[in-house]
């Protein structure tokens, strides 16, 4: 093992020394060497003598190197147990020797060998070897000669001599294990607060006795270990008195020392002393004595016992003393805290009395010693007060720097100092410093020691505050609940007492250095120390301790002002008394102390919220101060430390002080959600106070002070409101104090303060029903109406609370801006939490309904709003026996005469009720009469059993509910409907025409909803009444023109509004009205007529209305007549398509029509037409929805309705074209429905006799007239006319019967004149397009007339060039004929049309052709006034008729007899022959387009008479027309030829006209082109054999050529050289026509 090879070492070096001069020692090394190989551990090295003898051999020699291998072998063997204890002797006298050389090594391993002894199993347990030891290291001690490190060596070893023979005192008497060090000893980088916490730490571990109850039994005997202790302390004691020690035979060494190690055995071993009488009697008679005498100061102290650290022992030791056996040496003990005390009021030196201050100080900070001290000396009656005295002590020497001479420097050291601590780093002064400085410096310190001795008994008796709330004896102040009387406890009646009897002299010393200091630390400290005291007075519920510290907090939070701020505050007019805080519109500075002081007068309200109780009101003060300083615009706060301060500020921080405690301020208050409810109403109670006290102010003072005592004020609001909004949860209890000082404020003279309570009491409100809490309850109000009464009394309760304010301020106060605030509010309440209203609405109503009355503008618009949003919004959160109040208010701001836009818009919210009302009805009109029945069938029952009564008498309560809730809804319903009836009698007319408006809304609506029975109420009782009303009043009312409202004057008149022309009578006013009666009744009549006519007496009613409407049509201004007439049209249009208008109403309808378009001949101007026209378009809309209800005679009758309109707005707008130039618009309208009007298909028979009426509108000729004259007078019927019939056959009168039998008489007789064409050009287009969709048969019976009449208008061409109506006609003309033909050449002629009809027809195209082409076409007519671009499209339209005419008509295969073509082309022929027919000289002069108009025509005749062989398009008529315009051609060429011929040779060298010499090329040309067909070239009039051999050669197209071969032949010599090259080609065609071409020899063609 690695101790042995150790140990064999030192042999080998111990033989190798002693080889040369002691061969002895060598012969015994090696011997030993030999023996230690034969052992195997140090237990049988022990046992073994050889080995420890040659160690002690090598020591004898006293040689220096011998003796430390020998010394250090000894050390290794002892400390491995390898030494025998019977050894010990031996070796203590071998440590005695060696301890007499003079060589420090041997000395030094002399006392470790001694120490490592005492820490081994060879520890001496008899006195003498003991006292042999210890004797060792007090001889190296004590000895001049011995070098310093020997002395501390030997110092140390002596201690820790000690120390482990008082260990096995411990041990073996069987005392408690373990040391305790010192807990007085002062560190000065260290805090009070940690130094209170340390103590408190050391304390409990300690377990003292005088907590459980008092010290244990004490011991009489003691074993050898414990006597040898004993000699030990006592030889101690000696020595620390300076004698000598008998035990350890030592005469004496230093005090000091002895005096060190008797502290150090008094620390550590408490339980020795406590335990073993015969300790505790040297300590109470010796050590005791010793330290009393070394105490003394009425002598002054010599040698040793006068330095400082001296005394600083005993002072220790005294402290060790009062500390650990204060409980047992009573006398003891308070002897010496009396002889400290006193130390400190004598005149010793300077750093003896900060010895004494540091022990003090170390008592204060000391919880658990202070306690002992104080329950030992204060509480007992016989003992001196001795802690209460210390307190006095410490509090001198605090409040004597105020007399220093140095008392700035002083406090500037003691700041230092606590900084240093608050670093963790020791203060100290410069090495250089002046005496002065170190001075300062001196009493520093000792200002600083008191101070903390102070503070250490403020956290004390916080500690044990705190201990006696953790125990139970006191309550917390934290405890939610009531605060209860002061407890008995053992703790917190020591506590209270401690309070009682330091807390005035704590007070003052601590205001007094708070005053003084300016250092952050030392402030912080300070207020630790306030905060912790007032937590503990508020927590032992000591007021006047509690207002005295709160009282001096607040003074150090707002700056004071100085003595000229006093001053001038004194002087200034508006300040009575001395305000304790800045009051100046000077800058607020908040220095660092003010801060820390505010934040620590937060943190105490924190903790002790809830039993600050009256106090708060102190609190309170100064966080009003707090928040006019955070809102004051000069308001800053100075940097914290002096380093900060030189930096420069940036913006974002300067106001980081201001944001905290303004956070600070808010949280206070927003946690009185964690104080007890009785906590809370305390600081209500205190807010209030705080407010009344200001109160008063605000109206005497003025300026700023007023201002002041109004800003303490809002404070006080706004921290009611956020208490308020905290405690939502319980607001129960706290509503009233809140709530009656916002009162209190409204009724306030000052303006200020009015505003401030009514936004108060509108956030109190608002977030009282917004809270979580009233929701809650709103959620389960359902549940609680029908089980819980108790809840809902509750509910109620808070609810009322929280609106009745409102209605109480309302009636309560005259002033009209509080009045209208209290409408504010409620408008507000309403608009966010309506609908968790339940309980308060009647009284919301009857606050609404007074406003109503009033005369106020500002309170009528207020309320109205309020009610705005109960009717828009609330209806259905409202109680249902609420609603009719609601309507009624509804109907009070409706009638109220202040705000016209009021009542306007409460009309509008009539309506909205009504929206509500009717979803409680819950069937309709077609389920009214089968409730009867369903009820019955409901309570029948269908058992015989209790269950089936049970059920129904379940279905008759429900049926009864439902039938009682019917009915309510329906007297709501009736009830708006009254009110809207009586308000369309108002006197305004914007009111009552808005009540009109909203009355049949409603009806139209939900009519679908109401019951007969309600129906027929509403007709005769409202609608009916309405109307008769609204009628009477328009036709009696006042013309006079009223004056609007006076704006000023000007030059002495009066100035008036300007009203409209429509609105300034009564009477319009009224018509406006009636106006709107008429179309309310027109939308019920369109929604339910169905229903309405089922009702009985219905008939009078629309009897009733048709009056109304006559009267108003014929004496009612236009706009009512119009109304009128809609009020009719609008309900035929919507019911006769559906076939729900019977005929009696259709007939009804229409009479009234005929009867004011007769009647109102009699009225004249514009309002007459408008009315006609809107009856006119009635009529046309009229009959396109009930044409199927018409018949014949209805028919007729409308046809003459129309008639008569026409002839009357003909008569009375005679110049009325001629002056505009446009139709009438009587006649506009009725050309608008004319296309309406086209018989239906079951009047298909009527077709003729409608367009006939209607073309006796367009011009007339004489010879017409007289042929139809004649035609009716002979009695011939027309060809193609019949008697009308219906489809079922039956035969009805004719066209002429008809219109004999209605009331408008001479329809043919009598023709209107027509003096001006516009309406025939407007009725022109439309009568084509209505021929064009008659039937056929009915088309074309009227197609000749048609013809006739449009052949008539195109005559007009002559005398109106300029005029439409002949375009027009044309136009018309074109498209009747194209639309003709082309049927009848794509499907034939209609087998239903008789051929003498079509003849007829034919005849009149013919006729109208002959007429318009030959007279009125390519004529030079006069018209000079047309335009370039009109003369072109004239002769467009003349083109197009000619194509029509040649490429339509004549083209197509047609039913038109051989004369009709032979007219048709020979027309043709006539129109082509005015160029040629004219003399030379005169064709000159004519106009180009009738040269051109005759060469169309020409060219039409070569079309017709031409033959395409690639087309199939050849038909019979296509045939006969050829053979028929082919002879007519050749004639013309043959005339045109030989006139050219002859005018060229009457004008010899003169050049023929153009036109002339146009159309012979025309000619030419066209005759080389044409090619006709053979059965064409079959009717050619050539000799019978050159047709024959042409017929055989069918191939030949150009026969007709061979016709004109002598003409062809003259004009080979016309001077003319296109004429001859055209000549020439025709010869060709000639030549190859006869097959003469050229022949060659040979015999073929060339």
């Amino acid at each position: 093992m690695a101790f042995m090879a150790v140990l064999e070492s030192d042999l080998r070096a111990l033989s190798a020394e002693a080889r040369r001069r002691y061969p002895a020692v060598k012969d015994g090394a090696e011997h030993a060497i030999l023996k230690l190989r034969s052992l195997s551990s140090p237990g049988e090295i022990a046992h073994n003598e050889d080995i420890i003898r040659i160690f002690l051999m090598a020591c004898e020699v006293k040689t220096v190197k011998l003796s430390v291998i020998g010394l250090s072998c000894l050390q290794k063997l002892i400390s491995h147990d390898a030494v025998a204890p019977s050894a010990l002797k031996e070796i203590l006298a071998t440590l005695k020797d060696h301890g007499e050389m003079a060589d420090e090594s041997v000395q030094l391993k002399t006392l470790q060998t001694i120490l490592i002894i005492f820490q081994s199993r060879l520890q001496p347990d008899t006195e003498e070897h003991a006292a042999q030891a210890l004797g060792i290291c007090l001889r190296l001690l004590e000895n001049n000669r011995s070098s310093d490190s020997v002395q501390n060596t030997a110092a140390a070893t002596f201690r820790q001599a000690v120390a482990l023979i008082f260990d096995h005192v411990v041990y073996a008497e069987s005392l408690p294990a373990g040391k305790f060090g010192s807990g007085g000893y002062i560190s000065r980088a260290s805090s009070v607060t940690r130094d209170v916490n340390r103590s408190i730490n050391h304390s409990e571990s300690l377990g003292l006795e005088i907590i459980s109850g008092g010290p244990p039994l004490m011991r009489e005997t003691l074993t050898e270990a414990g006597k040898l202790g004993l000699r030990l302390l006592e030889d101690l004691t000696a020595l620390a008195a300076g004698g000598s020690a008998i035990w350890l035979r030592v005469s004496s060494i230093q005090r000091t020392f002895a005096l060190d190690i008797l502290e150090f055995v008094l620390s550590n071993y408490v339980a020795v002393f406590r335990t073993l009488l015969s300790y505790e009697q040297v300590l109470r008679h010796q050590i005791c004595s010793l330290l009393m005498t070394s105490l003394r100061t009425n002598s002054e102290p010599e040698g040793e016992a006068g330095e400082p650290y001296f005394r600083r022992l005993v002072l220790r030791s005294v402290a060790h003393i009062i500390r650990h056996y204060s409980s047992s040496l009573i006398t003891e003990s308070e002897v010496f805290l009396s002889m400290l005390m006193r130390v400190i009021s004598l005149d010793l030196p300077l750093w003896h009395r900060i010895l004494v201050l540091e022990i003090l100080r170390s008592f204060c900070v000391e919880a658990r010693t202070l306690r002992i001290i104080f329950q030992i000396f204060d509480m007992h009656p016989n003992n001196t007060n001795v802690v209460e005295g210390m307190v006095k002590s410490l509090a001198r020497v605090v409040s004597s720097v105020q007399f220093q001479d140095t008392c700035e420097e002083s406090l500037a050291a003691v700041a230092g100092m606590f900084s240093s601590k608050a670093k963790g780093i020791e203060w100290s002064l410069d090495n250089d410093a002046s005496n002065a400085s170190v001075l300062v410096a001196s009493e520093a310190h000792a200002i600083t020691l008191a101070i903390e001795g102070l503070l250490g008994v403020v956290f004390t008796v916080a500690t044990l505050t705190d201990e006696a709330v953790d125990v139970g004896e006191l309550e917390s102040p934290r405890c939610d609940s009531e605060p209860g009387v002061k407890c008995t406890g053992k703790t917190a009646v020591l506590c209270m007492a401690m309070v009682d009897s330091m807390w005035l002299t704590i007070l003052d010393a601590l205001s007094l250095i708070l005053t003084k200091s300016q250092g952050e630390a030392i402030i912080l400290e300070i207020l630790k120390g306030y905060q912790a005291f007032t937590q503990a007075c508020g927590v032992l519920r000591a007021v006047e301790p509690l207002n005295s510290f709160l009282a001096s907090l607040c003074k150090f939070t707002i700056n004071v002002p100085n003595e000229a701020e006093k001053r001038s505050t004194a002087q200034s007019p508006g300040s009575k008394r001395s305000e304790p805080l800045v009051d100046q519109k000077d800058n607020v500075v908040l220095t660092p102390k003010n801060v820390q002081a505010l934040r620590t007068l937060f943190n105490i309200a924190h903790r002790l919220h809830n039993v600050l109780g009256p106090s708060w009101v102190l609190v309170l003060d100064t966080l009003a101060a707090l928040d006019r300083a955070i809102h004051s615009p000069h308001a800053t706060t100075q940097e914290v430390t002096t380093a900060s301060a030189k930096l420069t500020r940036e913006s974002s921080n300067q106001y980081s002080d201001f944001n905290v405690l303004s956070s600070l301020n808010s949280q206070l208050f927003e946690s009185s959600a964690m104080m007890h409810v009785s906590a809370v109403k305390s600081l209500l109670s205190a807010l209030r106070l705080l407010s009344h006290q200001y109160m008063a102010g605000t109206l005497s003072g003025f300026g700023q002070a007023s201002n002041l005592k109004i800003g303490s004020i809002i404070f006080s609001v706004e921290r009611m409101i956020s208490i308020l909004v905290s405690n939502l949860h319980r607001v129960e209890p706290l509503w009233d104090e809140v709530i009656g000082h916002f009162l209190e404020l409204a009724d306030s003279p000052n303006q200020h303060l009015r505003n401030m309570a009514l936004d108060a009491l509108d956030q109190s409100i608002c977030a009282v029903l917004g809270s979580d809490h009233f929701e809650e309850f709103a959620s389960s109000r359902p549940q609680v109406e029908s089980d819980d009464d108790t809840m809902r009394t509750q509910l109620k309760s808070l609810e009322c609370a929280v609106i009745s304010p409102l209605k109480d301020l309302y009636f309560s106060s005259q002033n009209i801006d509080v009045r209208a605030g209290s409408l504010k509010i409620l408008l507000h309440v309403l608009e966010r939490y309506g609908e968790k209203l339940h309980y308060s609405w009647p009284n919301i109503l009857e606050m609404l309904r007074s406003v109503a009355d009033t005369t106020e503008k500002d309170l009528v618009t207020l309320g109205f709003q309020s009610l705005r949003v109960i009717m828009n919004d609330g209806l259905s959160t409202i109680p249902i026996d609420c609603i009719h109040v609601c309507i009624d208010v509804t109907g009070a701001y409706s009638a109220q005469k202040t705000e016209l836009n009021i009542s306007l818009t409460a009309v509008g919210l009539l309506w909205n009720s009504t929206d509500f009302i009717a979803k409680g009805l819950p069937y309709g009109p077609t389920l009214e009469k089968d409730i009867g029945t369903t009820d019955v069938q409901l309570l029948s029952p269908r058992g015989n059993g209790a269950k089936s009564e049970e059920q129904n008498l379940r279905v008759a309560n429900k049926v009864t509910a439902n039938t009682y809730q019917l009915m309510n809804h329906e007297k709501l319903l009736f009830s708006v409907f009254s009110l809207l009836q009586n308000l369309g009698a108002d006197d305004r007319p914007e009111v009552r025409n808005s009540a009109v408006r909203t009355l049949f809304q409603t009806l139209g609506s939900h009519g679908q909803k109401l019951s007969k029975s309600m129906w027929e109420d509403c007709l005769w009782n409202y609608v009916f009444p309405t109307l008769d009303r609204a009628s009477h009043m328009a036709a009696t009312s006042s013309k006079d023109e009223w004056q609007g409202k006076e704006l000023g004057t000007r030059g002495g008149k009066a100035v008036h509004m300007l009203i409209h022309h429509s609105r300034n009578t009564a009477q319009k006013q009224w018509d406006e009205t009636l106006m709107l009666v008429f179309g309310g009744i027109a939308r019920i009549l369109r929604s339910f007529f169905p229903f309405l006519r089922s009702l009985s007496n219905f008939w009078s009613g629309w009897e009733s209305l048709l009056l109304a409407v006559k009267s108003s049509s014929l004496h009612g201004s236009k706009e009512v007549a119009l109304a009128a007439i809609n009020c009719l049209q609008s309900t035929v249009l919507s019911h006769s398509p559906k076939g729900n208008l019977p005929m009696p109403y259709l007939k009804s309808v229409v009479e009234v029509y005929e009867l004011v378009l007769q009647k109102s001949t009699d009225y004249s101007g514009n309002a007459a037409s408008k009315v006609k026209q809107e009856i006119i378009h009635g009529l046309g809309e009229l009959y396109v929805q009930a044409q199927k209800m018409f018949d014949s005679g209805m028919y007729a009758q409308l046809l003459s309705v129309i008639h008569s309109a026409i002839n009357e707005a003909k008569s009375a707008n005679n110049n009325f074209e001629a002056e505009f130039g446009h139709v009438p618009p009587v006649q506009r309208t009725v050309l608008e429905i004319v296309p309406l009007l086209r018989p239906p298909e079951h009047l298909f028979s009527m077709w003729f006799f409608f367009l006939q009426q209607f073309l006796q509108y367009l011009p007339s000729s004489d010879s017409s007239l007289q042929n139809e004259t004649e035609q009716e007078s002979s009695g011939d019927p027309i060809p193609g006319t019949r008697k009308m019939t219906v489809p079922n056959g039956t035969p009805l009168i004719t066209p002429k019967e008809l219109d004999a039998s209605s009331q408008s008489s001479k329809l043919k007789t009598t023709m209107p004149v027509m003096s001006n064409h516009l309406f025939s050009e407007k009725l022109i287009p439309i009568l084509v397009d209505l021929f064009l969709q008659a039937p056929a048969a009915e088309k074309y019976n009227i197609f000749p007339d048609i013809v006739q009449s449009l052949g008539r208008c195109m005559t007009t061409r002559r005398e109106s060039p300029d005029a439409g109506l002949w375009r027009l006609a044309v136009e018309g003309l074109n498209r009747i004929l194209v639309d003709d033909v082309s049927k009848v050449a794509s499907f034939g002629s209609d087998p239903s049309i008789s051929r003498p009809a079509r003849i007829r027809i034919w005849k009149e195209v013919t006729d109208i052709y002959e007429i318009f082409l030959l007279g009125y076409c390519g004529r030079a007519l006069p018209s000079n006034s047309l335009s370039v671009a009109l003369l072109k499209a004239d002769e467009s339209l003349e083109m197009n008729i000619l194509d029509i005419l040649g490429d339509k008509v004549l083209m197509l295969q047609i039913d038109a007899p051989h004369d009709i073509l032979q007219r048709l082309i020979s027309t043709l022929d006539r129109c082509a022959s005015r160029t040629c027919s004219l003399p030379v000289e005169t064709v000159e002069l004519m106009p180009p387009h009738c040269s051109r108009f005759s060469l169309t025509c020409l060219h039409k005749l070569f079309s017709l008479s031409s033959y395409n062989y690639e087309a199939s398009d050849w038909n019979s008529t296509r045939s006969e027309v050829s053979k028929i315009s082919i002879i007519i051609l050749l004639v013309r060429c043959e005339f045109i030829l030989k006139k050219f011929l002859a005018d060229e040779n009457d004008l010899g060298e003169r050049p023929l006209p153009l036109a002339r010499l146009e159309e012979v090329m025309f000619v030419l040309q066209e005759l080389s082109l044409l090619v006709i067909h053979p059965d064409t070239a079959s009717v050619l009039p050539l000799h019978p054999n050159l047709k024959g051999t042409l017929i055989e050669e069918n191939h030949r197209k150009h026969s007709h050529l061979l016709v004109l071969f002598p003409s062809f032949c003259d004009l080979v010599v016309s001077r003319e050289a296109r004429v001859r090259e055209l000549v020439q080609v025709l010869l060709g065609l000639i030549t190859v026509e006869l097959g003469l071409q050229k022949l060659n020899l040979g015999g073929s063609q060339i």
